[in-house]
């Protein structure tokens, strides 16, 4: 594998490390909240950045390529409300999108057809999450500050796989 391109698969792991560590954040934020159902919606979301961590890191393991890892910076625990929460994750999914669309126009770049396929499926996953959160807030926009309907939401995202 070309070193540029390890180099940046590597960070990828890092930042999807980071990412689940986001979630974790909103997780604190919801049972701070007494919100159970959206924190384990959002620890539900961490285990997910962690396994594609681990898929990249298995994917540079199974090439022979060197693999690191880096320090991951605290995320914030303190958000305004839930619909803010969803926001921030909708962002942060947008973000990743972009680094993921990278990844793989460097692997094309490089004709590394086999990470170029490998990263197919994460570009794909990026619009189940985009999907996922969108659908989140399209859903907590429309009851708005009702408390019945924000708490039946809770007990809803409580069944996330």
């Amino acid at each position: 594998m070309n070193d540029a391109l390890t180099a940046k698969i590597n960070d990828q792991i890092n930042k999807e490390l980071y990412s689940g560590y986001i979630y974790l954040g909103m997780a604190a934020y919801f049972e701070g909240e007494n919100l159970p159902g959206f924190a384990h919606w959002m620890k539900r979301q961490a285990e997910e950045e962690v396994e594609h961590a681990m898929k990249m890191f298995t994917f540079l393991a199974e090439r022979g390529a060197p693999i690191t890892l880096d320090a991951i910076d605290g995320p914030t625990t303190e958000y305004d409300s839930v619909l803010g929460v969803f926001r921030a994750g909708l962002e942060h999914e947008q973000y990743v999108t972009g680094l993921i669309n990278d990844l793989y126009e460097s692997a094309l770049a490089e004709k590394d057809h086999a990470t170029a396929i490998f990263l197919q499926w994460f570009v794909t996953e990026q619009v189940e999450e985009e999907d996922s959160f969108g659908s989140m807030i399209e859903d907590l926009e429309r009851v708005g500050d009702c408390g019945k309907a924000l708490y039946m939401m809770d007990r809803a995202a409580a069944s996330r796989e």
